[in-house]
């Protein structure tokens, strides 16, 4: 039996066919794609540690945080999530220097099938990135945008004639329907011209470039066995996980027992029992 012990962060991917995963404990890279068809055991002894300040904590906020710097940082106040939100030009953001240099960089919004058809945005540096992140099985960049702010505006007009979610149950189970991305970025473009329009004319035809040549990124996961049904392992009620791994998508470590999300148990500290 092999121990790794270290405080989780979300995992590694690079764009191979299938997705290569990687799970970093301690400095220790742990290549996960090598690890499918073995038994795992997460032991989570209770302790986590801010992933910005390093202190104890009871509770991690919003993926790692301590509630001090959950309230205090830039990277956990609502626009991040709701970028369209954005109050940097009130001079309100929480910290100016780090919304220079996060936010007013060129930003993709795209389109991508994870479960359904949805909208979203990311920082061009987080292509393709945030595609496996999310579990997408395709993928196709529509708008590069000037700034976070502008980015969550084309989004929000976009997402009036679609959805801005993904279904995790469904994109673990495989369920997902066959989307022709192409076809639907004319079809949300022509819905969504007169605020794409609007929009452009306020910041520039340059600050919201449609990206009419790109063509759709395809991923594929290393999955040996979808999931019937989606039952979600909770570290905090249930310390010790353990199972056989049948696939990771997203963020997420299927196991024969359950799913367990990575990404949200970012800074607890664990131990990881590979059996032989």
């Amino acid at each position: 039996m092999t121990v790794f012990s270290g405080q989780l962060h979300k995992m590694f991917t690079q764009d191979t066919q299938p997705v290569s995963y990687q799970l970093e404990l301690a400095g220790q890279k742990i290549t996960l794609n090598d690890l499918i068809g073995k038994t795992l055991k997460f032991s989570f002894h209770g302790a986590i540690n801010c992933s910005h300040c390093g202190r104890k904590t009871k509770k991690s906020y919003s993926q790692g945080f301590c509630y001090p710097c959950f309230k205090a940082l830039a990277q956990c106040d609502l626009c991040i999530m709701s970028p369209e939100k954005c109050h940097y030009h009130l001079g309100t953001c929480r910290d100016s220097e780090w919304g220079e240099q996060f936010c007013f960089q060129d930003h993709i919004v795209y389109l991508a099938n994870s479960s359904g058809l949805k909208v979203g945005i990311t920082r061009e540096t987080q292509v393709p990135t945030r595609w496996m992140d999310q579990g997408a099985l395709t993928a196709l960049p529509i708008f590069r945008v000037k700034t976070r702010l502008q980015s969550g505006l084309v989004e929000d007009a976009i997402r009036q004639h679609t959805s801005d979610r993904t279904n995790w149950r469904n994109m673990l189970k495989g369920i997902s329907p066959d989307i022709n991305l192409l076809d639907e970025r004319d079809r949300l473009l022509e819905l969504a011209k007169d605020d794409i329009a609007q929009l452009q004319q306020q910041f520039g035809l340059d600050a919201i470039y449609p990206l009419l040549d790109a063509r759709p990124y395809q991923f594929t996961y290393p999955v040996e066995q979808h999931p019937e049904k989606v039952v979600a392992h909770n570290l905090d009620k249930t310390p010790e996980v353990e199972g056989i791994l049948k696939g990771i998508k997203g963020q997420y470590l299927i196991l024969d027992s359950g799913v367990l999300n990575i990404r949200k148990f970012s800074a607890y500290h664990v131990d990881l029992h590979v059996m032989p």
